[in-house]
């Protein structure tokens, strides 16, 4: 059982930043792959960004060049950097990890940009 937990969160201003985070009660290198899913009231959940255990990166495009993914496989950590923040980035935002066959999901943290 993987366990994963967010935190960063929170109120900004549009144009503002954040850095959302998340542990895992496992090693990030077994996981085949970790991300990070957004979902909005009243919308489909979302995939935001991925990383690989080899590091190949992969976004939305409507995050491409505002939002960067990182781990930190020492501190089994996974980021995301989120700058020029819009209002339409306002969504609860939910860490994934996939171990093959499993997808394991964290509670998630809420995100809301103010115009």
């Amino acid at each position: 059982q993987v366990r994963l937990v967010e935190s960063g969160g929170g109120l900004v201003q549009a144009g503002g930043s954040l850095r959302l985070s998340c542990v895992a009660s496992v090693s990030v290198i077994m996981l085949n792959r970790m991300g990070w899913y957004r979902q909005a009231p009243g919308k489909q959940r979302e995939l935001v960004a991925t990383v690989t255990t080899d590091g190949r990166t992969n976004y939305a495009d409507s995050v491409k060049g505002r939002f960067t993914i990182s781990r930190d496989n020492a501190q089994n950590t996974l980021y995301l950097e989120m700058g020029s923040l819009k209002p339409e980035d306002t969504a609860v935002y939910y860490c994934n990890g996939f171990k093959y066959p499993v997808n394991y999901w964290g509670q998630g943290t809420q995100v809301t940009v103010s115009s």
